[in-house]
């Protein structure tokens, strides 16, 4: 069903200031209307990626966090090492959207028969600033989940199977018959695993405890 979505929703926002404190906050953004290609997306789940920590934490240590501002619009403040300032010049000063890929529904939706027929639908999508109540996105950047399938399910449809595709692709380009990958009990290795014993392809997996072997 569609709805009318808000003209401004919030958004988290990642900045570096330049008295280097890494501010955390959440912010007014407007919500596009959807063009003829394009939907508004409900974000109702967003998975948490290393990429996603780079840009919302920047390398600060969350441990020295401090928490500030009102119920509604916490602000978290953290402090950053010189080095990590000198790193971060060239986003200093920039309120930067945080989230790769999500998962939502579609409750708004352009003119197009690509567009229209996604509304209502539960999507995983990406685009960067997912970490969004609602988010504007053409239609090649969503993918229509089965019936059934909640948004939590369908939020990293991107990101890791992507990545884990990408490797395989890769070692057969560059001339390699097998992979060795560290890391193995992550979401991703967990993926990769899975798509070497369908392709046939020799992994050596590495854990980092025996527990999980």
């Amino acid at each position: 069903m569609a709805i009318d979505p808000p003209a401004v929703a919030v958004q988290l926002r990642s900045l570096v200031t330049d008295t280097g404190l890494l501010e955390l906050s959440l912010v007014d953004t407007e919500v596009p209307a959807p063009g003829p290609d394009e939907v508004v997306v409900r974000v109702e789940a967003a998975p948490i990626n290393p990429s996603d920590l780079g840009l919302l934490l920047a390398g600060a240590d969350p441990a020295a966090a401090v928490a500030s501002g009102t119920g509604d619009r916490p602000v978290v403040t953290v402090p950053l090492s010189p080095a990590a300032q000198r790193a971060l010049a060239a986003r200093t000063g920039q309120s930067l959207a945080v989230g790769n890929e999500g998962g939502g529904t579609v409750v708004a939706a352009g003119s197009s028969d690509a567009a229209q027929a996604l509304l209502g639908r539960v999507v995983g999508f990406l685009g960067g600033a997912t970490y969004s109540q609602f988010r504007t996105v053409h239609v090649s950047q969503c993918l229509a989940l089965p019936e059934g399938t909640t948004a939590e399910q369908g939020a990293s449809c991107f990101v890791n199977p992507l990545t884990a595709l990408g490797m395989v692709g890769t070692m057969r380009l560059e001339g390699h018959t097998a992979l060795v990958h560290t890391a193995a009990a992550s979401n991703l290795g967990q993926m990769l695993n899975r798509v070497c014993l369908a392709d046939g392809v020799p992994l050596v997996n590495i854990v980092r405890r025996s527990d999980r072997r």
